[in-house]
């Protein structure tokens, strides 16, 4: 209840404060941030993938902002060879505004990041997004069948069933290249698991379901039992080690990623960065209510 309480109230703190917390989570709020931080990644043997923050724009002029500082994103990664691809959200693009100007703005991203023989993930965001994020995935995985792939959220319900719906886009020369994730908005229990060995079993599952059918997964949690699970279903499918990796967030756990590449697992961080990291922050404070100790600890006591 403390630390809830604590979470709840955080938000309002000034800027400087959260940031104390912010700052072993996102890379700074400049690309070149990004770029020295995924630089060190890629020292020892770690992918990235980058994502400016922000989301849920409220005009066209914003999504047009935010298309121009991907596609000069893209310039940035290639032209300082960072081993790394991109990560986006849709709505920060005008979904929730207008789906076609969303589309050609996300299409040109892939364009270009196939100029370089890149790759864009679309990240999946809360249910009313759902179906719209299939879609655009679904037209672009056809016309970009190598540089686009999607995030699924193992706590929805109709998520096997998505998974087995998007098989016909799947091919060997090509295959489906999924994010595995637990999932994180607040959804109703009516479509979406709530218990943990509930939300754990169907991750499982679906985990399953994409090794068995040669689907490229990138395995993205942090949670020990469930990176056993993995590696049990790795050895009993004998999945070879370019069809699948392991993703974590920048900051979170990180003897476990080390130990995971340690083991010889393709290893993928989650760079975050931009201006809007405030709403990314208290997010994830609201997610992990258990985060506000360690804030309170940052906050009074150096180190």
């Amino acid at each position: 209840m403390f630390n809830k309480l604590i979470a709840s109230i955080l938000p309002y703190f000034p800027k400087k404060f959260i940031w104390i917390f912010s700052r072993s989570y996102i890379s700074g709020e400049t690309i070149d941030d990004a770029i020295r931080v995924s630089g060190n990644f890629n020292s020892n043997n770690i992918k990235v993938t980058l994502d400016v923050l922000g989301e849920f724009i409220k005009t066209a002029e914003e999504a047009e902002v935010n298309k121009l500082e991907y596609l000069n994103l893209i310039e940035v990664i290639n032209k300082n060879k960072i081993d790394g691809n991109v990560s986006l959200k849709p709505t920060s693009f005008g979904l929730l505004i207008d789906k076609e100007l969303c589309y050609n703005h996300i299409r040109e991203i892939i364009s270009k990041a196939a100029s370089y023989n890149s790759f864009i993930r679309i990240d999946m965001e809360d249910s009313p997004c759902t179906d719209m994020e299939i879609e655009l995935f679904r037209k672009l995985k056809s016309e970009f069948p190598a540089n686009v792939g999607l995030v699924l959220q193992a706590y929805m319900r109709r998520t096997h069933s998505d998974i087995e719906k998007m098989m016909d886009l799947h091919s060997k020369a090509n295959p489906l290249n999924f994010r595995l994730c637990k999932g994180i908005y607040v959804e109703p229990s009516a479509i979406a698991f709530k218990k943990y060995e509930e939300i754990n079993a169907h991750y499982l599952d679906d985990l399953e379901l994409m090794l068995k059918n040669g689907i490229y997964v990138g395995i993205a949690t942090h949670d020990k039992p469930l990176i056993e699970g993995a590696y049990n279903l790795i050895r009993k499918y004998n999945v070879p080690n370019n069809m699948y990796e392991f993703q974590m967030l920048y900051g979170v756990t990180p003897k476990l990623r080390d130990k995971i590449v340690a083991d010889g697992h393709k290893m993928r961080i989650y760079v975050p960065f931009g201006k809007q990291w405030f709403g990314y922050s208290t997010r994830r404070l609201k997610e992990n209510p258990k985060m506000a100790t360690h804030i309170i600890k940052a906050i009074f006591y150096k180190g």
